[in-house]
């Protein structure tokens, strides 16, 4: 193989990744017509359409499909190994790039990350905050942050928080308006705040568990929101109760601005976990950054 063809074939990649020549040409650095053109002569070189082209997207034909399956992954390898030799460096150098749902983001992963960049100044994290259930291999991240739970089997899982435990909340002036709920069939006559899962589309049912009792309760409510933050603040303003991690809510359950309900029916969950896969040879980097966090774990537990 040419290694004009290796060139070609690395941007055909990027350009199927991303769906756009626009977005492909601004993170390879070159021009948009220079893109097409470089995949025009791939195409033009082996006698076959790679992409299909529209107004509005890119997409790869079948023959396409198949060079990305097939080549897609082994040079993803090679990268992953260029990228390990910074081992030989005196410091670690390069980009980590981590996907994190918003909380973990904000609460775990910006914590360890502002007191670690100033000892490494080679070193560039990117963190894509994402709430739903991110493919970091199709994306081709380093790393993403997941409950112990929602972490695949073939993926190595590094614990970086304790237990999350939720909490039911409202605000005092709330419950003169409506009685506190001492069982879980009351939140029907409630309020609640729905969270919409950005996976399935759907609603969450709050997950409630007492002696080894578990029940997933439908609520409804005026409001429903894709993020815990905005539950958080709508239920601080009185518009309901809202189902969220207790840490979210601790500061404001201890000035008295919220009060807590159900707490017996409150499970707690695995931990937040940092996970990637087996398969890849960490960089030094990120062997820097998955340290960092998990000797913060070891402090906060």
């Amino acid at each position: 193989m040419a290694r004009s063809d290796l060139s070609d074939i690395t941007a055909f990649l990027s350009v199927a990744k991303e769906g756009s020549f626009t977005k492909a040409a601004a993170k390879l650095g070159v021009s948009q017509s220079a893109l097409s053109q470089t995949v025009r002569n791939l195409e033009a070189r082996l006698g076959l359409r790679l992409l299909t082209r529209t107004t509005r997207n890119v997409s790869p034909t079948e023959a396409g499909e198949r060079l990305i399956q097939a080549v897609g992954p082994k040079l993803e390898e090679v990268e992953a190994e260029l990228a390990a030799l910074t081992a030989l460096r005196d410091k670690p150098a390069g980009t980590v790039r981590i996907a994190a749902g918003e909380l973990a983001a904000e609460m775990v992963l910006w914590p360890v990350i502002e007191r670690l960049l100033p000892d490494y100044p080679d070193i560039t994290i990117e963190i894509v905050v994402d709430n739903g259930l991110t493919n970091i291999v199709e994306q081709r991240l380093d790393a993403g942050v997941r409950l112990g739970e929602q972490v695949d089997k073939d993926m190595v899982a590094v614990r970086i928080g304790p237990d999350v435990r939720m909490a039911i909340v409202g605000t005092p002036s709330y419950f003169t308006r409506y009685p506190k709920p001492k069982v879980p069939q009351d939140l029907m006559a409630h309020n609640c705040i729905n969270i919409r899962l950005p996976t399935a589309g759907g609603l969450y049912a709050w997950e409630l568990e007492k002696e080894g009792r578990a029940l997933k309760v439908r609520v409804e409510g005026q409001l429903v929101f894709n993020t815990a933050t905005m539950a958080v603040k709508a239920a601080c303003a009185g518009s309901g109760l809202a189902y969220v991690p207790e840490d979210r809510v601790l500061s404001h359950i201890e000035n008295g601005e919220l009060a807590q309900v159900l707490a017996d029916w409150c499970p707690s969950f695995s931990g937040l976990h940092l996970y990637y896969p087996s398969r890849r040879q960490p960089t030094p980097a990120f062997a820097v950054v998955a340290n960092a966090l998990r000797h913060s774990n070891s402090v906060r537990v």
